[in-house]
């Protein structure tokens, strides 16, 4: 869309600029070099500013976008301070996660603020809007709402004056843009109705929040270009049959990248576990064998997870390996060095083993706690009592210490767990270089 673009004078010689001609560049001082460069032609940026025009980066006036909270503490932390006007973020999730849920609760908390509101459906009719917003207890005056597959509707909502605050786009692979091929849903429509849409946010004061839909192996549908388009990329996982989820950040221009927020699924919607520290043991029984509590990282944040390992005589000519919530590929490794290192026959032992609560992580921390869960169940012994582990384990046997060691140590003395057995626990505690030392340890 062209708009006219402001009067602007540039200096031939320095790049400095000016709101009005004159005879000697205010930045450099040299004379009859400053020249008018607008077009009647020219689409004019976010800023007002013509597109495609170098100035002096330092020079621009900038802008002045505070965020504004989301009324879920958890979630401003995440954000970067809260949603950010003319930002545009990308929620993705697996079906029946409670995208929806957390979307229209961050709505009605808006509205209740006193912001305006619009929540932009292509998958729900109102009725099933209005029933679920009261279900959550959200409706207020603000949140408005408007059921559509029309991408330029979008466009004009976000564009309408007075521009609202928050503009929710519940899908963007459900809307439809005129006179570009292909379905809804297909590449060439989830590029054209982004760009159209967080162009458009750009241009006005509203912070834009789209739903994209996820593939079979959880990556977010549609061409890359669309997390490459928005700020901010938050994705939301769990299992359905499990009450807890886990908010992601997997890219953020206002804040940091490696925060979450853990929330709990009831009745009121989505709620935030205010300390999740241990909020996925459970009903941990300490005097089965096979359980080893670690201190794992996710993001910035330190958790107290449960590792489960159940090593049993196989009857099979190959013995089974399987992982919950762990990498496989990790495990087959692990029992390798298992084998190797401590002299260990697990030729004719099925291993599994699982975190507990469902959870999914990937941190090398849990190495230490894996091997510790394996040896506890083929000796068929409990570990020590308040025993928390970490550390990752290489190839030789030996034991590096984790990232975010600090963090990790603090966290597990103020849960008051000990002994702390990693490959730095600090002075008068002790120490695992090895996996020798670890069976040691744990069963001399």
């Amino acid at each position: 869309m062209a708009v006219k673009a402001k009067r602007l004078f540039v200096c031939s010689d320095c790049g400095g600029t000016a709101p009005t001609w004159r005879g000697q560049c205010p930045r450099c001082g040299a004379w009859n070099t400053l020249t008018e460069k607008l077009g009647s032609s020219r689409v004019a940026s976010p800023d007002g500013l013509p597109s495609g025009l170098p100035i002096v980066l330092g020079e621009h006036p900038g802008a002045d976008f505070k965020p504004f909270p989301t009324g879920i503490e958890g979630l401003d932390r995440v954000l970067g301070g809260g949603l950010t006007p003319g930002g545009a973020v990308l929620l993705g999730g697996e079906p029946g996660i409670g995208k929806s849920t957390l979307l229209l609760q961050l709505a009605g908390l808006a509205a209740a603020a006193g912001r305006r509101v619009v929540y932009v459906s292509g998958e729900e009719s109102l009725p099933q809007l209005k029933s679920r917003g009261e279900r959550l207890g959200v409706l207020h005056e603000g949140l408005l709402a408007a059921s559509t597959t029309d991408a330029g509707a979008t466009v004009d909502i976000l564009g309408a004056n007075p521009a609202p605050d928050l503009v929710i786009l519940d899908s963007v692979q459900t809307m439809h843009a005129a006179g570009v091929e292909g379905a809804a849903g297909s590449v060439s429509q989830v590029r054209a109705v982004a760009a159209a849409c967080v162009e458009a946010a750009k241009r006005g004061d509203a912070c834009l929040v789209l739903v994209g839909h996820v593939t079979k192996d959880g990556q977010i549908a549609g061409p890359k270009l669309l997390e490459h388009m928005v700020d901010t990329v938050l994705y939301l996982e769990g299992e359905r049959r499990h009450l807890f989820r886990i908010l992601r950040v997997l890219k953020n221009r206002f804040g940091p990248t490696d925060e979450l927020l853990v929330m709990e699924m009831r009745e009121a919607g989505l709620c935030e576990v205010p300390d999740p520290s241990t909020f996925f043991l459970g009903d941990r029984d300490p005097a089965v064998s096979g359980s080893a509590v670690v201190m794992a990282m996710e993001g910035r944040r330190p958790f107290a997870v449960e590792v489960q390992a159940l090593a049993a005589k196989s009857f099979l000519a190959m013995p089974r390996r399987a992982a919950l919530g762990l990498d496989v590929g990790r495990l087959h490794l692990l029992l390798a060095v298992l084998e190797k290192r401590l002299r260990l026959n697990l030729g004719q032992t099925d291993i599994y083993a699982k975190l507990g609560g469902g959870l999914k992580i990937a941190d090398p921390g849990l190495d230490l706690g894996i091997a510790a869960a394996v040896l506890s169940s083929f000796y068929d012994r409990p570990l020590p009592a308040g025993a928390v582990f970490w550390g990752e384990v290489d190839l030789s046997g030996r034991i590096r210490p984790a990232a975010a060691q600090d963090t990790r140590l603090k966290q597990a003395e103020r849960l008051g767990y000990g002994p702390i057995i990693s490959p730095d626990a600090g002075k008068g505690r002790p120490k695992a270089d090895n996996l020798g030392d670890l069976a040691r340890l744990l069963f001399s």
